[in-house]
């Protein structure tokens, strides 16, 4: 069934698989949302059900709580939970010091709540998200419904003083209506091409009335896990400087693509 998967797809599912390693019996892990994450919280469902790994998941959207409960994890609440062992979530883009744009599936609020309550953040990706520098995927803003077209008007006139190349922005649609967060908001993308000072920016725009968060995580995430359409996975590590090479062998997981 493997052979069926496109190589990007083959490469989100290494990273996953490889990933999962760091889980252990008894944590609390933030289960992240998106393509990647998904085959995340399928590797650790079958690690559930077939190995007996025992933990409790804090999914950072409604469709994820509802694949990790159809693959057998335990969901509970952060509140709940309280503090995390460690997210495993996805990214749109990383640089090389792992500070990430995230919300290309619109839960970029949970998920920022969810690995800054964490002891560890774990990225998994392919290749193609690293860059040199952030940027070139537009750069999701969450802001409350009512006013937003006011706070979009004040991110455009902000972005004008950032060390950004573009100041575009738009409101994200879902059809003809806006598209709407599980907390009820709005996000607006801003098309920036290159951000040159991130930290600047996530903490501009955060001041901005009516944002509620945005897509630049920095000094977040600690270890990015980047799978390649051959197998091939790197594991990098900021804090202890490391870089790990693996390779993951599709015929030891076959069933894991029954789904599909």
């Amino acid at each position: 069934m493997s052979g069926e998967l496109s190589p990007i797809d083959k490469a989100k599912f290494v990273a996953a698989k490889r990933a999962v390693d760091f889980v252990e019996d008894g944590m609390r892990v933030g289960l992240g949302t998106g393509s990647t994450a998904a085959w995340m919280v399928r590797c650790l469902g079958e690690l559930v059900r077939e190995e007996g790994l025992q933990i409790k998941g804090v999914p950072t959207s409604n469709r994820t709580a509802e694949l990790a409960a159809d693959v057998g994890i335990e969901v509970i609440s952060l509140d709940e939970a309280k503090w995390l062992d460690l997210t495993i979530d996805g990214a749109d883009e990383f640089d090389s010091d792992l500070n990430l744009i995230k919300g290309g599936g619109g839960a970029l609020l949970q998920e920022k709540i969810v690995a800054t309550a964490s002891d560890q953040m774990i990225v998994i990706a392919d290749s193609a998200k690293e860059v040199a520098q952030l940027g070139a995927f537009p750069l999701p803003v969450e802001v409350i419904p009512f006013g937003w077209q006011t706070s979009k008007a004040l991110l455009e006139e902000t972005l004008i003083n950032l060390d950004v190349l573009g100041s575009d922005s738009t409101l994200r649609m879902n059809g003809d209506a806006p598209f709407v967060t599980d907390e009820g908001n709005y996000i607006i993308d801003l098309h920036l091409t290159r951000i040159g000072n991130a930290r600047q920016t996530a903490l501009v725009l955060n001041q901005i009335p009516g944002v509620v968060e945005n897509g630049l995580f920095i000094d977040i995430c600690d270890i990015v896990v980047v799978g390649h359409g051959d197998g091939r996975v790197e594991v990098r590590d900021i804090n202890a400087g490391t870089l790990e090479e693996d390779k993951i062998d599709f015929l030891e997981s076959e069933n894991l693509f029954s789904d599909f």
